[in-house]
């Protein structure tokens, strides 16, 4: 059974950094392109980063670029996302997904397709 879990939301002050963790079950992360994505209350579901499976090659939206870093341990079946320089507006529900399509950077949007996704974790902003 396929399963993605995510980890390592919590509370931070502004300006603060998170690590947040999707761990995959059920099959194997090689092969796979993950995404990572948000939902805040009352905001547009956004797609803020990718990690490719054949390269390594990283996307990311122009709402988290320069601060957010994605990355892979394919040993350990894990897709990281390194969240630093954290603004209220950060605040959202995470969610890791499995990418179908490549990724697309449009105008500082980016846009993927995706199947799988876990659960979410909260990520909160605020002093």
């Amino acid at each position: 059974q396929v399963q993605l879990v995510e980890s390592g939301g919590g509370l931070v002050q502004p300006g603060g950094s998170l690590r947040l963790s999707c761990a995959a079950s059920g099959f194997t992360l090689d092969y796979y392109a993950i995404g990572w994505f948000r939902q805040a209350p009352g905001k547009e579901h956004e797609e803020i980063s990718c990690i490719s499976s054949s390269d390594g090659s990283t996307y990311y939206a122009d709402s988290v670029k320069g601060r957010f870093a994605i990355s892979r341990d394919n040993a350990k079946n894990t897709v990281y996302l390194q969240m630093n320089s954290l603004k209220p507006e950060d605040t959202a529900v995470y969610y890791c997904a499995t990418v179908t399509s490549s990724p697309t950077v449009v105008a500082g949007t980016l846009t993927y397709e995706y199947d799988y996704w876990g659960q979410g974790t909260q990520v909160t902003v605020s002093s």
